[in-house]
């Protein structure tokens, strides 16, 4: 299995997947290919939360506002799963969250490459593709091992006695609000102050009525701010990077 993640849109994805069909009979399942443009960040933050669902898998990520700069492509090998990425930092989260710091990390010298704007299709696939066959990475002569590579991690936020402040991660699609803050921080409490107003805690968005602010536990683990059938980033005032202060 090859699973694809980018922030191409379309149709870009159809040229990877047949470079991909080419070379190799891999299932190919698509993750998403409308990841935030060339937020690596968020990238990271998401394919952290949605690729250790999967079985054993080559995963070939391509979020990469440094293509056509001297950046290094790279194949990561974490317990049974392997990634192509540039070497960007954007798997590293979802690697540890697999692995923990038990993984190997590889340079991938596809240099025959048609352009210099579109490695998806000239560098990632084809090195997805050769590892996703190969019984081992280090089979493969254009990869070898490397001991440097761009690493990315989350901000901690800082929790005290009745108080935390964090970041905004991300926000996703319905309008929820994702921080960095543990969802722990939130236990036994029914209410709240998020940067000086006062709103409910619930276990789920219908704890409060539609319409309604509430802060919540996301999936994640994560403290989030949303709104029953509403978008929380507008109801908070709330955007990715904005520092939040929760006290009670």
């Amino acid at each position: 299995m090859i699973t694809l993640s980018s922030d191409f849109g379309t149709p870009y994805p159809a040229a990877m997947k047949g470079v991909l069909l080419s070379r190799t009979d891999a299932r190919l399942v698509d993750v998403a290919h409308d990841f935030p443009r060339q937020d690596v960040r968020a990238t990271a933050f998401w394919l952290r939360e949605v690729l250790p669902y999967f079985p054993a898998a080559t995963h070939l990520v391509v979020v990469d506002p440094g293509v056509g700069t001297d950046r290094a492509a790279i194949a990561v090998e974490a317990g049974e799963h392997t990634f192509v990425a540039p070497d960007n930092g954007v798997v590293l989260p979802a690697v540890r969250e697999i692995a923990g710091d038990d993984f190997d990390v590889y340079d991938v010298a596809y240099d025959d490459v048609s352009s210099n704007t579109f490695h998806g299709r000239d560098v990632f696939a084809p090195a997805a593709a050769d590892v996703h066959d190969a019984s081992a990475v280090t089979d493969i002569e254009r990869i070898t091992p490397v001991e440097e590579f761009v690493d990315l991690t989350f901000p901690t936020a800082i929790v005290g006695d009745g108080q935390a402040t964090g970041e905004v991660l991300v926000v996703d699609d319905f309008g929820n609000v994702v921080t960095n803050v543990p969802g722990r921080f939130l236990d036994g409490l029914e209410q709240v102050s998020v940067n000086d107003e006062t709103a409910p805690v619930g276990d789920s968005y219908a704890a409060v009525e539609p319409g309604d602010r509430l802060v919540t536990v996301g999936s994640h683990g994560n403290v989030e701010f949303a709104v029953n059938r509403g978008r929380g980033d507008d109801a908070f005032g709330l955007a990715v990077g904005d520092t939040v202060t929760l006290e009670y």
